[in-house]
């Protein structure tokens, strides 16, 4: 039985726990034993803020040890991997001290608040041996799945366009403090990144417009286009700025030789030049899950990290930092300069 720890029990956090409590439930070898936040008192007794609910408001962690020190936790507990789910800025440092220990990690996205901490991470895995991976959670959602089949078999021809899109009301707490969040590129429209990355590979260049509207939160709303050789319209937009009853939305448009798909909804429609269009047949579980479910098998078996390595979510990273360098001015190309070789093999669906 497989061992885990989780640091963190904001939003996401708890989206990581209804996920340990479905795999147990379906009596997969992990257990979630021991869970850490600094606020744990607190925010055992509440509901957490995010843009997709929850399975509960509010949670029964009687089963579960608690702690609100990691260093207390990691002195008491016989794990085998930890599930990282705190503020960005210190997901470099915990990662490597917990890679150090031994032990196998989870941590959200982003990587880190910047790319050469993200090396670091990617330097004390190969070094120690231990299993990491960034919840670049896209790569594991079923939509975002079929449309990387697509690209990959090649059953439309080659893409001509794409186009990304992701918005929400603002979020609350740390994530308004650009300073530790990174902001709306480095938070939110960094999904959308990763799937560029992921689909056509790092672009030559990037051009972003970006425009802050809360103070001192960095880019609330971005714009951005990816440049390739093979002269592919590519474009990312997010804005955490929707309020009143807007909600959530994450949609998608990409245009092939024979086809397109458009994912907005929670639907996807499939429109081939040479036939009637059809909805996609999905599975109905979200990439929270599937990613969980992917890593934990990785280590149960010790399979290789092969759909998100953190070679590539680092270089993801990349991307967004030249995109903010192109926002710094007013939208002037940026070329990509790399810093890490990825060494991430090409992955469709499982």
């Amino acid at each position: 039985m497989l061992k885990a720890g989780l640091i963190g029990f904001g939003f996401m956090g708890r989206m990581h726990f209804d996920n340990y409590v479905r795999l147990a439930a379906e009596g997969y070898p992990v257990q979630l034993t021991a869970i850490c936040d600094i606020r744990i008192e607190e925010l055992k007794q509440g509901k957490a803020e995010g843009n997709i609910a929850t399975e509960q408001d509010l949670y029964d962690l009687s089963p579960y040890r608690l702690y609100d020190d990691i260093a207390n936790m990691l002195a008491n507990e016989q794990l085998d991997m930890v599930d990282i789910t705190i503020p960005t800025h210190l997901h470099a440092d915990l990662t490597c001290e917990l890679l150090e220990r031994g032990l196998h990690v989870l941590c959200e996205k982003p990587v880190a608040r910047n790319s050469a901490d993200g090396l670091r991470m990617v330097e004390t895995a190969k070094r120690t041996g231990n299993k990491l991976m960034i919840g670049q959670c896209l790569r594991f959602w079923p939509a975002y799945e079929y449309l990387k089949a697509c690209v990959e078999d090649g059953r439309y021809g080659q893409v001509k366009g794409a186009y990304f899109y992701r918005g929400s009301g603002a979020p609350k707490g740390w994530f308004l403090n650009g300073e530790l969040s990174g902001g709306c590129l480095l938070d939110m429209h960094i999904h959308d990144t990763d799937i560029v990355h992921w689909l056509f590979g790092k672009p030559d260049q990037v051009s972003s417009l970006g425009r802050n509207v809360i103070p001192g939160s960095g880019y609330d709303i971005v714009s951005t286009n990816y440049s390739y050789k093979d002269g592919k319209v590519v474009n990312a937009q997010a804005d955490w700025t929707l309020e009143g009853d807007y909600g959530f939305a994450m949609t998608y448009r990409v245009n092939f030789e024979r086809g397109n798909l458009v994912f907005e909804n929670n639907q996807l429609k499939v429109n081939p030049h040479d036939g009637p269009g059809f909805i996609a047949e999905l599975a109905p579980d979200m990439g929270y899950y599937r990613q969980i479910r992917y890593f934990t098998d990785a280590v149960i078996h010790n399979k290789p990290i092969v759909v998100c390595t953190p070679e590539s979510a680092v270089g993801t990273l990349e991307i967004i930092e030249a995109e903010i360098h192109s926002a710094d001015n007013g939208g002037a190309w940026v070329e990509l300069a790399s810093v890490v070789k990825e060494e991430e093999g090409s992955a469709g669906p499982r």
